[in-house]
């Protein structure tokens, strides 16, 4: 293995000439996306991390890096030979998520299109290179996959290859970074280095984040919400005005209008609504209790809600719908009139999920995000996770009534700086749903790097700084 080398200064990507640099640390960046590993690695101060190759399958994506970090970047790692990857002291990779994903068909190392990028190119290279330290991220639930044997599998090939393995689920949001977006963050080193005996996991930050610190003075390229999003809200705000007005505690779990005043079938499997003949469903109430005998034979069952039409109801689903139903049993006397509203809408806008426990009971004084599952709500400490389906869903700042701007997005994970990102606002906010926070790769990286010294891995109590 090559030994780390020492280095007085060197130009970031970033065009600061930094001194006095106690080594430096070669590293491959794979599956590059936008450069959230090199961009956070750049930031370092307790060594010159220098990176000597980089790769991404994505043409636009890679014409951006080159053009941020001044450097080639090659494609497809799959058609790379692992003998033309330079020798490096660091393997950086954020490797595809969605075999992992629960937003996905969970499919894991038997994805016929990326299950096996991990076991048969990430670890030829690993094994041909055998470099100092790793440094990988993905979906938290990589870890609890197929049971937890998926992550088994992978860490005892990491194992088995000489490195000492560990990982932590992070978010932004625990680092003074305005986005909740946990993250699996993998760190190995060589055992015959010393392994992970001197690293420990950075602390949390004990102060609350705000939005309003990645919000631009003067936007450009700014969206308003739509009309029926804004009206859509202004109904659920009349909602939640209620229960502030009232005193009530709006519920913890989510608001599904449609469940007002239903009574179909949930609860028996043999008696679901998708195993009753039309005739059969007559007898019942559908989305907000309309009754399903009025209702034409043939469109019955599109008369209930999206998510009743299925096969199956997994208890969490029975769990939300009974929940509901007792509030409209409850509260029906004021809710029939509300409910009447909502009905014109789509069914993503008659949901409500309020993630703001303890704040004022007015969305409009939130950060709001319009998904498939409702519209979310959260406090203005931190924005929802960026993620990489559609720009509809980008975060919307409550007070201002408009979308966040491709740049403040790029602030939310930690790459503001980057010169270049995708032309279209589509592509751009597709890639920083992609990318890896770049703070929490400088964080992260920083204490693999250049541990603090401390008596026994794991110990509670150290004290170690955030940020280099």
């Amino acid at each position: 293995m090559p030994a780390l080398r020492s280095r007085h200064a060197y130009h970031s990507p970033y065009g600061v000439t930094v001194k006095q640099k106690s080594k430096t640390v070669r590293f491959v960046d794979l599956f590059a996306g936008l450069g959230g590993f090199h961009a956070g690695l750049s930031r370092l101060r307790c060594v010159n991390a220098r990176c000597v190759f980089a790769s991404e399958l994505d043409d636009g994506l890679r014409h951006l890096y080159e053009m941020n970090f001044e450097q080639p970047c090659y494609g497809d790692i799959t058609s790379i030979k692992a003998n033309d990857i330079p020798e490096h002291d660091l393997l950086c990779a954020g490797f595809p998520c969605q075999p992992f994903s629960k937003a996905g068909e969970q499919l894991g190392l038997a994805c016929e299109r990326n299950g096996d990028l991990f076991e048969d190119h990430l670890l030829r290279v690993i094994r041909r290179h055998r470099p100092r330290y790793i440094l990988l991220e993905n979906v938290p639930n990589l870890a609890r996959h197929d049971d937890g044997r998926t992550w088994e599998h992978m860490s005892g090939l990491l194992k088995e290859l000489g490195y000492d393995i560990d990982w932590r689920v992070l978010s932004p949001d625990q680092f003074d970074m305005p986005q909740v977006r946990a993250r699996m963050f993998i760190v190995g080193q060589l055992i015959e280095t010393g392994g992970l005996q001197e690293f420990d996991w950075p602390r949390p930050s004990i102060h609350e984040p705000s939005i309003y610190t990645v919000l631009e003075d003067n936007p450009v390229a700014v969206r308003s919400i739509p009309d029926h999003y804004a009206a859509a809200v202004d109904i659920w705000n009349e909602f939640v005005c209620r229960f502030d007005s009232n005193g009530w505690t709006l519920p913890s779990f989510p608001i599904w209008a449609m469940e007002f005043g239903a009574d179909y079938p949930v609860f028996d499997s043999t008696r679901i609504p998708s195993k009753l003949t039309t005739r059969q469903l007559a007898g019942y109430c559908g989305s907000f209790g309309n009754e399903l005998r009025h209702v034409p034979p043939k469109e019955r069952l599109a008369a209930l809600p999206p998510y009743a039409r299925a096969s199956t109801f997994p208890r969490w689903k029975q769990s939300f719908i009974q929940q509901n139903r007792d509030l409209y049993n409850r509260d029906h006397c004021w809710l029939d009139g509300w409910k009447s509203q909502l009905e014109q809408f789509a069914p993503s806008l008659q949901k409500l999920e309020w993630n703001c426990k303890g704040e004022v009971y007015d969305i409009w004084e939130h950060v709001i995000q319009m998904r498939a599952s409702g519209i979310r709500v959260k406090r203005s400490t931190s924005a929802p996770a960026l993620i990489a389906m559609t720009s509809t869903q980008v975060p919307i700042i409550g007070r201002l009534q408009r979308y966040m701007t491709v740049r403040e997005c790029a602030g939310l994970q930690s790459m503001s700086q980057l010169k270049h990102l995708p032309e279209s606002s589509s592509g751009a906010f597709r890639a920083l749903g992609n990318a890896v926070n770049a703070k929490l790769v400088q964080i992260v990286a920083k204490a693999l790097l250049s541990p603090s010294p401390k008596t026994s891995r794991g110990k509670a109590g150290r004290q170690m700084a955030l940020y280099s």
